[in-house]
């Protein structure tokens, strides 16, 4: 991670009353560590242009990234590229231009399909981008990688193909006895009527 100078100082967020607040050095600093921490154990990184976003479509879009385990955040892109300066996804920092929203996740396939669901409803929310480790993705990418299962449908399938042998197995074992149980009864009943 390289250090923040002094051209981070006069870097400004603004808010949404138009005001400008400077982050100071030990802010951007908490921020910077807080993306690399995330970044640091992330299988996929996806950036989408958000321009002119509505607040509650942005809240809704928190709540459904957070559920699914994804980091969501909108950063400065100088603090973000400073986060994964170093990591696998330093080639990524070409990538980030304009106002971008982050999505980082150990999950690379939720992290593409919660962002990707997300920008097919809302128009001002754009996929830009990706990477996973050591290689960019694009947006049509991206959207490739949303419409693979899930990690965790991929293990209720594994599941459920390993499960399916011992199943039939002790429904076999079961039917034995059964068969036993019913020729006993049948010979019992038979026994009196003759």
């Amino acid at each position: 991670m390289v250090p923040l100078g002094q051209d981070l100082l006069d870097d400004k967020v603004t808010a949404p009353e138009e005001k400008t607040l400077s982050l100071n050095l030990q802010q951007k600093e908490a921020v910077v560590a807080e993306v690399a921490k995330q970044v640091a154990g992330a299988q996929a990184i996806v950036l989408a242009e958000n321009r002119g976003m509505a607040v509650a479509d942005m809240t809704k879009l928190r709540a459904k990234a957070r559920e699914s385990g994804v980091y969501f955040r909108v950063v400065k892109n100088t603090l973000v590229r400073r986060a994964v300066s170093g990591t696998p996804f330093e080639k990524l920092s070409d990538r980030m231009v304009g106002p971008l929203a982050y999505g980082i996740s150990p999950d690379p396939v939720a992290v593409a399909k919660v962002l990707n669901d997300f920008a097919k409803g809302n128009e001002k929310f754009v996929i830009t981008a990706g990477a996973m480790p050591g290689q960019v993705m694009t947006a049509k990418d991206v959207a490739a990688l949303a419409s693979l299962p899930s990690r965790d449908e991929l293990l209720a399938r594994l599941l459920g193909t390993m499960q399916a042998p011992i199943a039939k197995f002790v429904r076999t074992l079961n039917e034995v006895p059964g068969k036993f149980v019913r020729t006993l009864a049948a010979v019992r009943d038979a026994k009196p009527a003759a």
